[in-house]
């Protein structure tokens, strides 16, 4: 398997809570923004999904708190697609500092939506590689 795609982001003192720790709502937004990097660099960009009549939805997230991030840190944020077949996939993610320390590990379950019928497409792996104009991004 190839390394997980990656985005660089540097914590902003607002998205600190009192103790001058990064939010935890934040991770949330931080690992989005990764995943939406990662569809645009393959080449499926918003436009492309709604032209296609689908979007991608997050079933599932789990977030594992490891080491605070304060403001100014600088951090890497990956992205690793993780197909079993079915109407779902995995999302492996991690937020890791420069030094190599993990902050956070985020592991999600999504799927793409049919924005017309309201349901799971039934092979979102083919729907991706079909779309994207560099599939291995997302691992296929």
């Amino acid at each position: 398997m190839s390394e997980p795609f990656s985005v660089r982001v540097t914590v902003r003192g607002y998205e600190t809570d009192a103790l001058g720790h990064l939010n935890q709502s934040v991770y949330l937004q931080y690992a989005e923004h990764a995943r939406w990097c990662a569809l645009q660099e393959a080449g499926v960009g918003q436009s492309e999904l709604l032209s296609k009549g689908v979007g991608p939805v997050v079933l599932e997230t789990t977030i594992r708190y490891l080491r605070e991030l304060r403001a100014g840190d600088e951090v890497e944020v990956t992205c690793a697609f993780e197909w079993a077949g079915g109407k779902t996939f995995r999302i492996a993610q991690a937020i890791r500092k420069t030094d190599g320390t993990v902050s956070a590990e985020i592991a999600s379950v999504g799927g793409l939506l049919d924005l017309e019928e309201r349901r799971l497409v039934a092979d979102p792996q083919g729907c991706f590689r079909a779309l994207a104009g560099r599939p291995e991004l997302f691992g296929l």
